[in-house]
């Protein structure tokens, strides 16, 4: 997003503005209108503090504002959820029908057979094909997209669960500054070859979750989080990997990736002790650039190989990296914050395969993401977080 994260909503919606006009005039025209769109977010809040569903929004509210006679987007409902999208499509429709052209750039197919008059499917930078979207259907324009039929997840129906593999009894931890989630009394359990999803809409808590779960912000209490009846509530990151905890937070760029690092560097940032790629206090580049090469290859990612900056990757192959890395490691637990986020539908149906596939290994998964078609389609269990509960 192009947003200065140490300065509120007002001040970055100003910034994209031509004209002068008074912080109280503006902050009027900001609330009517996110009421007019029912979108929620408060002007004054510091862009750091929001969680990357609501940076979103502070983006789509700013090209609102200018009235424009052409309004190019791109993956404008990535961290929207279906009601938000259909609040937005209608906005849309009102802006088309008053002489406003649309260009609407998505992965997401059944959106542009939903809104969309017409379509042009890129592929490799090329013009592949032009259709009318609504003679299509999702299925037919991704094969478009990738050149080839599109694989559909072999999930094996009924099949059984292992025993309990990772708890959260009465997990609880206070918010974290003036604009954070608290998190209250979470309870929940997964077993051995289950998959666990937690649907909610952006700014609920889902990322104060993931942290606490994973161990970026450990319990008072070791006996909140257990991986199989061990309590590991009070340990760190590198611990609970040691142990066998896996995780992809939602942000990719500087939490999950260093940018300036190269792919086997990232790799060797959470896979260094689980595959032994450390000896002696040395490490052992071979077998990081190697592993590096696997994810590359075994992902599709479109990369100039190992030695490439994960800055360089677009965001799509650069998720397509992250989640490779993290789930080749072969996990007791994987925990997953938006696993196909801004990915097109050939490389999302690898990413859900591998996730199954990996159930199917007894591999407990957590998976916490605003699109509830994924997780309908992924989950054996759903849950649902609000306000931290």
């Amino acid at each position: 997003f192009s947003l200065f994260e140490a300065m509120t909503v007002l001040e970055n919606i100003a910034l994209g503005l031509d004209r002068k006009t008074s912080q109280r005039e503006l902050e009027a025209e900001i609330l009517e209108v996110l009421e007019m769109y029912q979108l929620k977010l408060d002007p004054r809040r510091i862009v750091s503090t929001l969680s990357v569903g609501e940076r979103q929004r502070i983006e789509i509210v700013r090209a609102l504002l200018l009235n424009p006679k052409l309004l190019i987007m791109d993956e404008p409902t990535s961290v929207l959820t279906p009601q938000e999208v259909e609040q937005l499509f209608e906005t849309l429709r009102k802006l088309a029908a008053n002489g406003c052209a649309i260009l609407y750039i998505s992965h997401k197919l059944h959106e542009i057979v939903a809104l969309c008059d017409a379509a042009t499917i890129l592929r490799g930078g090329k013009v592949v094909a032009t259709c009318d979207p609504r003679a299509e259907t999702s299925r037919s324009m991704a094969e478009m997209m990738i050149g080839a039929s599109l694989k559909t997840i072999s999930k094996v129906e009924g099949r059984g669960f292992g025993g309990m593999k990772f708890e959260v009894q009465g997990l609880s931890q206070p918010k974290r500054g003036d604009f954070g989630i608290a998190l209250n009394n979470i309870t929940f359990s997964v077993r051995s070859g289950e998959i666990f999803g937690v649907a909610g809409v952006a700014g609920n808590g889902q990322n104060e979750l993931l942290e606490a779960l994973d161990g970026e912000r450990p319990s008072a209490d070791a006996g909140t989080v257990l991986l199989e009846g061990s309590p590991i509530g009070t340990l760190g990151p590198s611990a609970r990997r040691a142990r066998g905890v896996c995780s992809v937070p939602e942000e990719r760029n500087g939490h999950a990736a260093v940018g300036e690092f190269s792919l086997t560097d990232n790799a060797i940032l959470t896979a260094r002790n689980r595959l032994q790629m450390v000896s002696g206090g040395l490490i052992n580049g071979t077998k990081a650039e190697g592993f590096a090469e696997r994810v590359i290859a075994d992902f599709g990612v479109k990369a100039q190989g190992a030695g490439s900056t994960a800055g360089s990757l677009s965001g799509g192959n650069l998720q397509k990296f992250i989640m490779g890395r993290e789930i080749l490691q072969v996990p007791d637990v994987l925990l997953v914050c938006q696993p196909t986020w801004g990915v097109d539908a050939g490389a999302a149906a690898v990413i859900h395969q591998a996730i199954v596939d990996l159930a199917n290994k007894g591999c407990a998964i957590v998976i916490i993401s605003q699109d509830l078609d994924e997780l309908l389609g992924l989950c054996d269990t759903i849950s649902v977080i609000n306000l931290g509960k």
